[in-house]
Order: structure tokens, then sequence, then C-alpha cells
């Protein structure tokens, strides 16, 4: 009963015309700035964080929050038709979302990845519901050692999304973490694999990287390629958009395991979308019954990602909410936020501000709600993109990646990563290696190296405390399965020819 009461008294303080209307506007805008490569929803909230200093703090933070989740919508659009991931979560989506839209089949999928985000957030907003306090203390046992458990596991995970070999997967990761070592040092703040630029020791964008690798190659592979394996574009009725029955159902299941997967995952600080998306498909791909459909068109591999990924970023409010520890830099921003308005978050804020946090639960209902019926009418339009002759289309792409690139920190020489991660990304897309694993590498390896020195510091240099410690050891023993399964497999095919 307690629940309903606290809904009601979340959708008293949004039904204002003010609040509607500031949710309709950032969700627009962070839809927007999804579809726009590069600039990201990090940008766009830091620029609009001014306009809510005159605004309730719930007000503030469901305008805020509505460009976060927003952006994860329109993120997946422009991975699909173009190629050109705005985020590392959305590069998963690309791995299957582009080779459906090079089948002339970027309505349906553009279709089923509103459909998946709709329902990936509508099932973390229960959770977030129904078990705040358990998540927020389940949350808590999470320390260092759980965390560099939880990263490794990720990595490995990662590997297995690869298509071909997981040898090249393991490799792709491996090169990952060495360019997530670019830069300062966090411990003794020296400089390392800068050769004397200044403008690394802030490490590589990791913006410019997924440019790079994704987008600019995208168009130097298209180039090289007949006009027949380019991608298509289709009639833009209202039917041809559609998916079909079997679309659906190819999807809903990965929609139901995913969502659980985004949701818990998204509820850890520092784990968020990015490493839920990889866990999400790696998870797909190791129990489908033919993998060799992954990374040619699977509907599985754009459905499980997206649920995944839009759930995470419903739970990561909770650490910061309730635990006052923001995830990533999104989430620091909304600390920011509320700190300005005096609000101090933590354990009290539920009981001391429950207008604030029940306020905003409601919101990403109604949100996500205003999300699908914008989505869905503007598929065709969408999709009309395709219909660009490619030789005025590439220009623009190009356009938007050196935009979006230099719009992060407004430096030439971020330009330059990506000419470097362009070759770097032709030279693999050449060896059948895919570069989305290495995105979670540059993410997680800064990280890893940080909880790794902290599990030490406190077990005195001792190892064996990743195993005495029963999450670690579940997830260790997790990534042992992930690494040893394809091997049984390979076995047990050499004793059936034998």
């Amino acid at each position: 009963m307690d629940t309903i009461s606290n809904l009601a008294l979340g959708f008293q303080v949004l039904m204002t015309i003010e609040t509607l209307g500031l949710c309709l506007f950032g969700v627009t805008v962070g839809m927007l700035i999804g579809v726009l490569p590069g600039i990201g929803s990090m940008a766009a909230i830091s620029m609009l964080m001014p306009l809510t200093f005159y605004l309730e703090p719930s007000q503030a933070l469901i305008m805020l929050s509505g460009i976060y989740y927003g952006a994860q919508y329109g993120n997946s659009i422009t991975s699909i038709l173009l190629n050109v991931p705005g985020t590392p979560s959305s590069a998963v989506t690309a791995l299957d979302g582009y080779p459906l839209c090079k089948q002339g089949k970027a309505g349906p999928a553009i279709f089923i990845t509103t459909a998946a985000s709709f329902f990936g957030s509508c099932f973390a907003i229960l959770c977030l519901a129904l078990f705040t306090p358990v998540i927020a203390e389940l949350a808590l046992r999470f320390g260092s050692i759980e965390y560099f458990s939880l990263m490794v596991f990720g990595l490995i995970t990662a590997s297995v999304v690869a298509p071909g070999s997981q040898l090249k997967g393991i490799a792709v990761v491996l090169l990952g973490l060495v360019l997530g070592l670019v830069g300062t040092d966090i411990t003794t703040a020296t400089f390392r694999f800068t050769f004397g630029y200044i403008e690394l020791t802030d490490g590589i964008t990791l913006v410019a990287v997924a440019m790079g690798v994704f987008g600019a190659t995208e168009v130097i592979t298209n180039l090289s390629r007949p006009k027949h394996q380019r991608a298509k574009a289709q009639n833009v009725g209202f039917r041809e958009l559609l998916p079909t029955g079997n679309d659906m159902r190819q999807a809903i299941k990965p929609m139901v395991r995913a969502a659980p997967i985004g949701t818990f995952l998204g509820v850890l600080p520092g784990a968020g979308a990015t490493i839920s998306a990889f866990v999400a498909y790696g998870v797909e791909r190791r129990i489908a019954r033919d993998r060799t459909r992954f990374g040619k068109g699977a509907i599985e591999g754009i459905a499980a990602p997206e649920t995944a990924n839009n759930a995470a970023a419903q739970g990561s409010f909770i650490p910061t909410l309730s635990l006052g520890i923001p995830g990533d830099g999104v989430m620091a921003l909304m600390l920011g936020a509320l700190l300005i308005h005096g609000v101090k978050p933590g354990p009290q804020l539920i009981t001391e501000n429950p207008e604030i946090f029940w306020g905003l639960l409601a919101s990403f209902w109604v949100g996500n709600l205003m999300l699908v019926i914008m989505n869905i009418p503007m598929i065709g339009l969408w999709v009309r993109i395709l219909k660009i002759p490619y030789r005025h289309l590439f220009p623009c792409i190009l356009m938007l990646v050196s935009v979006g690139v230099y719009s992060v920190n407004n430096s030439a020489f971020d330009l330059m990563i990506v000419f470097v991660f362009t070759v770097l990304g032709f030279a693999m897309s050449l060896t059948k290696m895919s570069p989305a694993p290495m995105l979670l590498g540059i993410v997680l390896g800064v990280m890893m190296e940080d909880n790794l020195k902290r599990a030490m510091l406190l077990s005195r240099g001792d190892p064996m405390i990743f195993l005495e410690r029963p999450i670690s050891a579940v997830l260790l023993g997790l990534t042992l399965v992930v690494l040893l399964l394809p091997l049984v497999k390979m076995i047990r095919g050499h004793a059936k020819t034998e």
C-alpha cells in the first residue's frame, strides 16, 4: 500500500502543465542529441543545467533525466542506419542493427529497438518502485574486490560478443585495456603513454575512438563496396516499417532476459549501460542455437542490448539518489544539480524528500511513453535518410562525426585521433575483427586498475581475497565458465568426429 501511495505522490508532483512540459522538453532534446552522433547527453545536460537554477529540485531532475534516457533512445537510430554509434553501449546495437539495415529492414529494426527500450525502462522502473531499499542495500555490498571481478566478467563476455574466434575477441579487449591506460596514473599522477602530447593526459577521448572505428571506417568500407552491398532504402509505408510476427517472437525472450541484467548492472556504480549492453548481447549469443546469425542481422542482437542499456539508464539513478554515489559523468552532473538546489542525496533522501524521488520515478513512466509516441511515427522519416544518394550522404556523415567529436573538448587533436582510429578500424574490418569490445576495454581500463589497487591494499597483496569474497568468487566462476565453454565444445566436436 505504501508503494501505491508513494506513486500517487509522484504523479501528483508530475501532473502539472509546467512539469509535464519540462519532461517533454527533456526527452525531446535527449532524443535529438542521441540522433546526432558524438554530442552526447553529458554535453546537453551541461549546457542546459543553468536553466534549472530557477526550477524546483524535482522539476530540474525530471528535465535533466529526460535528456539522459531520451538520448538512449536516439543513439540506436544512427547506429542502425549509418553504423555511427554515439556511445559504447549503442555500438553493440550496431553489430546487428546495421546489417539489418543493409538487408532493407531498417524500419522494423528501429521499431524493435523502440519497443525494447520501452520494455527495459518499464521493467527497471517497476523494480525501482518495489525494491529500492533492497537494491540500495545490495549495491552497498559491492566493494572494490567485487567491482574488479565484475569488470573481468564484463570484459570476457565482451570477447564473446566479437564475431569470429574468441581469441580474436580477447585480443581486441586487451588492446582496449592498453589504450585505456593512456593518460595520467590516478595514484602517482605521472603521465603514461602520452608521447609528449598534453592532449592525451586525460586519456583518449572515447567519442573520438567510437567515431573513428565505426563512423568514418564505415564511410571508407562503403565506398569500397559495390552499390548492391550498401544499406538499402525501402518503401516507407507504415506496413513496411512494422516488424513481422516472427521478428517479434525472436525479440520477446531476449527482452525478458536482458531487462533484469540491465536493471541489476545499472544499479552498480561504474557498471551502467555499457557493460549491461555487452553482457546482454553476450548472453544471447551464448545461448543461441545458431551463433553464426549474430553480426549478420540477428533480431536478438538489437533487442537484448537496447533493453539492457535502457533498463540500466533508469537503474543508475538508485546509487546516485539513495547512496550519493554517481556511477558516471552524467550521474555526477545529476548529483551536482541536487546539491545546487540544497538537496543532499543519500539514504535519507527518500524519506526526507519523497516528492523528488517518487516524482522522478513517475516521470520515467510518462517520459518513456512520450518517447514511444514520438518515435514510432518518425520511423519513416529516419528510414528516408537512406534514400539520399551515398555521394551526398557520406560527406554529411563525416561532417556529423567531425562536429560531434570537436564539440566534446573543442580540440582539433581529437580529429587526429579519429583519423588514427579510422585507419585501425579499417584494418580490423579487413581482418574480420570487431572493434566493439575494444571500446569496453577503454572504458573499464582505468576503473579496473583503480579497483585492483584498492583490493590489493585491503588484502595486503594477497590475491586470494578475490576468491574469499562470495560475490567475487561467483563472478570469477562465471568468467571461467565463459572462457572454457568453447574449449569444451571443441573437445566434444573432435570426440564425435573420431
